[in-house]
């Protein structure tokens, strides 16, 4: 499965569906989907993913795109929300490091939407027992220190952000004063790559752009992966 690249008309593929995201266009266009986004998308995560594990040897990716795998699935759970269109606007794609489910770990994360490409690494939403044991990482000296070091490095780097919900105020227990208080709200942790135009998106160097990505990011992710660890010991 070599990829080359997603074709130009991807892009312009879930700008349509924006535009139409109702089943009757989707059912008339799923080859369409399944062709232009999916294959490639496969192709991608063979790809990229026997790249990421040179830097770090335990991510895992899976090719299935029923949705338990790598590729998430276009349709949208409607059940709880106010907005009841259909399908997701955009392909996501995980690639992850650790014992719980895909979404529950720490990873690397690639999107292309309407207007192109991102690629993150971080922890969407901290699990519970997670939550707690980064609190504890973040009060410790040393690696609290490190995490703060980790971060001001990626934010220096042209184009990336570092970013993730947060809780209002700093959490009972600690002190408001804390050197490291703005960590301590984190409800989860990302940092993102600049921005990938479609030009980019439709070449086979979208995985060394994404790599290259990935090793600027890197420290960022072992950091999360480590505090995992510390848990399961």
């Amino acid at each position: 499965m070599e990829f080359i690249g997603f074709p130009k008309q991807a892009v312009g593929f879930f700008k349509e569906l924006s535009e139409n995201n109702n089943r009757e266009w989707f059912n008339e266009h799923k080859k369409q989907y399944q062709e232009m986004i999916l294959l490639p998308a496969q192709a991608f995560v063979l790809s990229l993913g026997e790249s990421l594990k040179l830097l770090s040897n335990s991510i895992e990716y899976d090719l299935r795109t029923s949705g338990v795998g790598s590729i998430f699935r276009i349709s949208r759970d409607i059940r709880f929300s106010k907005d009841k269109t259909p399908y997701k606007t955009h392909l996501g794609i995980l690639f992850w490091e650790g014992h719980r489910k895909k979404m529950m770990n720490p990873g690397f994360y690639f999107q292309i939407d309407t207007d192109g490409a991102v690629f993150y690494t971080g922890f969407y939403q901290f699990p519970k027992d997670y939550l707690q044991a980064y609190r504890e990482a973040v009060d410790d000296q040393r690696l609290g220190s490190e995490l703060a070091a980790i971060l001001k490095v990626i934010r220096e780097q042209v184009g990336f952000e570092v970013g993730g919900d947060r809780y209002k105020r700093v959490p009972s227990g600690y002190d408001t004063e804390h050197p490291r208080a703005d960590l301590l709200q984190y409800k989860g942790l990302w940092a993102k790559s600049p921005f990938m135009d479609p030009e980019v998106i439709s070449r086979s160097e979208l995985v060394d752009m994404c790599f290259h990505n990935a090793v600027r990011m890197i420290a960022l992710h072992k950091w999360l992966v480590h505090i995992d660890q510390v848990i399961l010991s």
